[in-house]
């Protein structure tokens, strides 16, 4: 296996969890919040999805599909169009919902499209590529795809988290 394919199953991986973590719940599960500050399932998975969105659009030089695909519109959230849910108060969290899982997996399907699209062709050389100068040390394409999934990868198992949770109820 080379680090292309590596990267690729690894985001793979993202979306089995995604989907499986919103699969047949309710506008109001996916909602719903475990306490006043708390985070829900249908902002964790449109934050992991933006924040794919945007890191790895930006690094291959690509318009973000929330934009390019007017997911933006469809998902009529009061928010800036860039925005990735970085930084946002409860009261934002609580501003998006759903009215369905389908929203949410069709948003980060098509991210997950746009991201192997561009993985998959990727080389050891391609990932020693600098893409952020304004760490120390300096942020390599490599060690940028691994944040996402890394961030990716919490924010789904924090999702699946709180639907099991909800199911017990």
């Amino acid at each position: 296996m080379n680090s292309a394919e590596l990267l690729v199953d690894a985001f793979g991986r993202v979306q089995e969890v995604v989907h499986e973590a919103v699969a047949d719940l309710t506008p109001g599960q996916l909602a719903e919040r475990l306490d006043d500050d708390a985070n829900s399932i249908a902002w964790l998975i449109w934050h992991l999805a933006r924040v794919q969105d945007d890191h790895v659009a930006d690094v291959a030089g690509l318009e973000q599909v929330w934009t390019a695909q007017d997911w933006h519109k469809r998902f009529e959230l009061p928010f800036p169009v860039r925005a990735i849910g970085y930084g946002q108060d409860t009261k934002a969290v609580a501003a998006v919902r759903v009215d369905s899982a389908d929203l949410l997996t069709g948003y980060y399907d098509a991210v997950h499209e746009q991201t192997v699209g561009y993985v998959r062709d990727l080389t050891p050389a391609d990932l020693d590529r600098v893409v952020d100068e304004a760490w120390t040390p300096a942020v390599t394409l490599g060690v940028r795809l691994v944040s996402v999934i890394g961030d990716d990868l919490q924010h789904a198992g924090q999702a699946a988290f709180i639907r099991g949770i909800l199911l017990r109820r």
